[in-house]
């Protein structure tokens, strides 16, 4: 199917468990396949691991009879992370899939070095230690032996890729049995970390941003290619752009179906995992599980979706280092996204505090000397989004 960006019109190319019934062991595995025979299944890669072209991405999700349903209904793919709502995320989880066969469920997740540099560069702090232990953190809290997939979380810069601290560390987690399969997620300067991983022999799966609002979306093709024809398992995020909606004032929705079918029509996409914080969402994947081809109104949707501005940072990294006072630009973007497209001011919150940039960085600067990519107001948008640091925590929700 031809591709559509905005340089061409067509181109190729939750927390807690309270309400949770326990289930016998019998009873969760009549109800572990429940996927419709029209169910599109992609391979994750060599490792073997077939899964529904549409899985969830828990980092949202509080309701845990929402990933139950999931569960009922075919999605056997888990994506979580160590800070995922300070932890909360991984303990539902842990305390939903305890009752299920662990065979019947593939259950990811990811831990962020500790010590990383904004040019996604290793230093003194990033050790395996600190890996280790967040990760025995989080198969406490997901109160597994293992998990499936283990990601080194956020890897920006092919030089963590290569940092041997970190990359012994989490090829031993696998050689003992902690994990499956080893990989990492990437946000930013996707294609040269992906292609580096293609060259490499370390890796297994790759989870990586990629929607329809890209700016270097035959870059990402090319390099997804090479990774899927090296073996490697490929996963989206983001696949809707940074939220249902182009606007802070939600005026101007974003066809999230279309979107998800657009990232799905590349097939060396193995599977998505879009967020679900609602029932219809997951009706709405559902479907989609059953039937990836976009209609014509989708197409034309993403076509003008893909024209206008978004609240989605691409991560393209070209504004680093050109604010006078060295602010984190695409970070401060991406709390930006957070509280606006993903209506969830809790993650923007605790997002700023990990950045420390205060309430009001921009205010000794007349000018802005950033300039954007993708035509942000940065100024504006951050001023904006800092804010938050002034509510105290008991009024974020």
């Amino acid at each position: 199917m031809n591709r559509l960006n905005r340089r061409g019109f067509l181109r190729t190319g939750i927390t807690g468990a309270a309400g949770l019934l326990a289930f016998s062991p019998a009873l969760a595995s009549k109800q572990a396949s429940q996927q419709s025979k029209n169910t599109t299944f992609r391979t994750l890669g060599k490792t073997g691991l077939k899964v529904p072209v549409v899985s969830f991405g828990v980092m949202r999700a509080d309701n845990p009879n929402l990933c139950k349903a999931a569960y009922e209904k075919g999605i056997t793919l888990f994506d979580t992370a160590n800070g995922y709502q300070n932890g909360n995320n991984e303990i539902m989880l842990g305390n939903l899939l305890k009752n299920y066969p662990r065979k019947s469920f593939i259950l990811e997740t990811k831990v962020k070095p500790a010590g990383v540099d904004r040019d996604g560069r290793p230093t003194g702090q990033t050790t395996s230690d600190d890996f280790l232990a967040k990760f025995k953190t989080s198969l406490t809290r997901l109160q597994m032996d293992y998990v499936d997939i283990l990601y080194i979380h956020d890897v920006r810069n092919p030089e963590l890729l290569e940092f041997k601290p970190l990359t012994d560390a989490i090829k031993k987690l696998k050689k003992d049995g902690k994990t499956k399969f080893i990989g990492f997620s990437t946000h930013a300067n996707m294609p040269s970390v992906i292609n580096a991983a293609a060259e490499s022999k370390v890796w297994d799966v790759v989870l990586t941003a990629y929607n329809f609002k890209l700016d270097s979306i035959p870059e990402m093709d090319s390099s997804l290619k090479k990774a899927n024809d090296a073996g490697l398992g490929l996963i989206a995020m983001k696949t809707i752009a940074g939220g249902g909606f182009l606007d802070k004032e939600k005026t101007k929705p974003i066809n999230s179906t279309a979107a998800i079918k657009w990232a799905l029509s590349n097939p060396n996409i193995h599977t998505a995992i879009p967020g679900m914080t609602a029932f219809d969402h997951l009706d709405m994947n559902i479907k989609i599980m059953e039937d990836i081809k976009m209609s014509d109104q989708e197409k034309k949707d993403i076509l003008l979706a893909s024209m206008e501005q978004s609240l989605f940072c691409t991560g393209c990294s070209k504004c680093n280092h050109s604010c006078p006072k060295n602010l984190p630009v695409p970070d401060l973007m991406r709390a930006y996204m957070y509280a606006y497209g993903y209506s969830h001011p809790a993650m923007a919150y605790q997002l700023l505090a990990d950045l420390g940039t205060g309430s009001s960085p921009c205010t000794d600067c007349q000018t802005c000397q950033v300039n954007c990519a993708s035509n942000f107001k940065v100024k504006e948008k951050i001023a904006d989004i800092s804010r938050l640091v002034n509510v105290p925590n008991e009024f974020i929700v």
